[in-house]
C-alpha cells in the first residue's frame, strides 16, 4: 500500500503532467532563407512549421484597365507591369478576406507570356518592378520562395500574367 507521502508525490506527478499537456505549444517561426552573396528579392527557401496551416490560393488573372480596348486584347488588361500590380492586389484582397497579408505568401508561381513588343520574350523587368511594389518593401520584408516561368500563353490572349501563392497561417 501507497504511504501517504507517495500518494501526495503520485497526485503531484499527475497534477503537473495535465497542466503541461495543457500548455499550447507556441507555434514555431516560419524561416525564410535568403539566397546567400544575394539582394535578389526572393527566398532560397521557406521553412514552414508542421503546426501551420497552408492556403493555396488557386492562379489569379488580371482585370480589365481599359474598358475600351478590345476584351482579348493586351491594350485590354495592360502592359506586364501593370498586370502583375493588377494580379497582386486581387491576391492581396484574397488574403485579406481570410486575415492574412502578403507578408504571410510562403511560395509563389508567375506564369509570363512572351510580350509580342519585346520580340516574344517575357517582360521579366516589367514583373519585378510590380512584384517588388509587394515584396521586399520596408513595410513589407518577407520574400517568398518563387518561380517565374514564361509560357506560350494563357487562356485569354490579352493575358501576359497568371499568378498562384502559398500562404500560411499560424
Amino acid at each position: 500500500m501507497f504511504r501517504f507521502w507517495q500518494k501526495a508525490a503520485l497526485i503531484f506527478i499527475l497534477v503537473i503532467g495535465l497542466f503541461i499537456g495543457s500548455l499550447k505549444v507556441t507555434s514555431a517561426q516560419v524561416i525564410r532563407n535568403p539566397i546567400p552573396d544575394s539582394d535578389f528579392p526572393i527566398a532560397q527557401s521557406v521553412e514552414v512549421p508542421p503546426e501551420t496551416t497552408l492556403i493555396y490560393v488557386s492562379g489569379q488573372v488580371p482585370s480589365v484597365v481599359d474598358e475600351s480596348a478590345k476584351p482579348d486584347s493586351i491594350a485590354a488588361y495592360g502592359n506586364t507591369k501593370t498586370q502583375t500590380v493588377n494580379v497582386l492586389k486581387e491576391i492581396q484582397s484574397i488574403l485579406e478576406s481570410l486575415n492574412l497579408t502578403m507578408g504571410d505568401v510562403v511560395k509563389m508561381q508567375a506564369f509570363i507570356v512572351g510580350d509580342p513588343d519585346n520580340e516574344g520574350q517575357m517582360d521579366f523587368g516589367g514583373f519585378m518592378e510590380g512584384y517588388t511594389q509587394f515584396f521586399g518593401t520596408k513595410t513589407q520584408p518577407n520574400l517568398p520562395a518563387r518561380s517565374a516561368m514564361q509560357v506560350a500563353g494563357l487562356v485569354n490572349p490579352g493575358w501576359l500574367v497568371e499568378i498562384e501563392v502559398v500562404a500560411v497561417k499560424s
